[in-house]
């Protein structure tokens, strides 16, 4: 268990570090914002693209993972959906809302740090397939759903449009589609400018932690405490769970990759979770989900990776 604690614990170290610096108004919570920004729009990317470069494909991807990640992903994402909507009964925004806080991780900003302290050098690759099952997967069907849920049942191929022009604009989908087009054609970048792209990448680990540390500073936890227990536990024990069926009963791949796909599956939910709330009037709801499921994140991780430890269910941790 030390040794799991010594993975898990300078993570969420540095997310306490963005906390404090909000909280005692070293840095204004804006800032850390903007640093949000830097990583989304540039970090990733290059990181993506650095990872692609000078990689056969069959190395970038893994069908099984796909399968795996996407599958179980998408299982919680409907199981919370359907059971919002017609269960407890909530309109459909709130059920898409609930869905998605339960099955889309925070790939980027703590999936991606988790795993690179685990796995070494495969984390980019287990990062580049996640974030590819959940931008063009995962965010259009929420999309669609949402808003033509909340538009009174908009024509849903107004909205896909919307939505594909969007995705199209992404700069993280923009970096999938370059790093693919480098592996397929295996050319490669120059010197100097792969150089610049590497240096960008080495801070996406650490920018991205100590902004979702900055961001955790004025949410609030009261209310809705029913919902928000349900969004959690959906999050951080029904997700992993599912994504470690779909890997267990899918034919075997490297068990790096196993270990990585449950591992992404651990984190809490995407650091913008509150921004999809306030789009669809559940902002209190979202907010209030994320603080709580990043806060219990480092018992659930750490719990994670120290029964994959001990029973080696994939075979050692590297």
């Amino acid at each position: 268990m030390l040794d799991i604690l010594a993975i898990t614990t300078p993570i969420f170290l540095i997310m306490a570090t963005g906390y404090i610096a909000v909280a005692a108004k070293i840095m204004p919570q804006n800032v850390v914002r903007g640093m949000g920004a830097f990583v989304m729009n540039f970090a990733l990317p290059a990181l993506l693209i650095a990872s692609f470069s000078g990689r056969d494909l069959n190395e970038v991807l893994h069908g099984t993972f796909l399968v795996a990640y996407g599958g179980g992903s998408l299982i919680v994402f409907a199981i919370g959906l359907l059971f919002t909507r017609y269960i407890v009964r909530k309109s459909m925004p709130n059920a898409v809302l609930q869905g998605l806080g339960m099955s889309f991780c925070n790939s980027g900003f703590i999936g991606y740090p988790v795993a690179l302290q685990l796995l070494g050098p495969p984390a980019v690759m287990a990062l580049a397939m996640c974030m590819m099952i959940e931008i063009l997967a995962m965010m259009p069907l929420v999309l669609l759903l949402g808003d033509s849920a909340a538009h009174d049942g908009q024509n849903r191929l107004a909205v896909l449009r919307k939505v594909v022009t969007g995705m199209a604009r992404n700069p993280i989908m923009l970096a999938i589609v370059a790093g693919l087009a480098l592996s397929v054609s295996e050319i490669t970048l120059p010197g100097p400018l792969f150089k610049a792209i590497d240096m960008l990448a080495l801070t996406a680990g650490p920018t991205a932690l100590f902004v979702i540390g900055g961001g955790l500073v004025g949410l609030s936890i009261r209310g809705m405490r029913i919902d928000m227990a349900r969004i959690v536990s959906g999050k951080l024990i029904l997700h992993p769970l599912a994504v470690f069926a779909m890997v267990w009963l899918l034919p075997p791949m490297d068990p790096v990759l196993q270990i990585a796909a449950v591992s992404f599956a651990c984190s809490p939910m995407l650091s913008i979770y509150a921004l999809f709330g306030q789009r669809y009037g559940h902002e209190g709801l979202c907010a209030a989900s994320l603080m709580v499921a990043t806060s219990l994140s480092f018992i659930t991780i750490s719990t994670a990776l120290w029964i994959l430890e001990t029973t080696r269910v994939f075979g050692p941790l590297p």
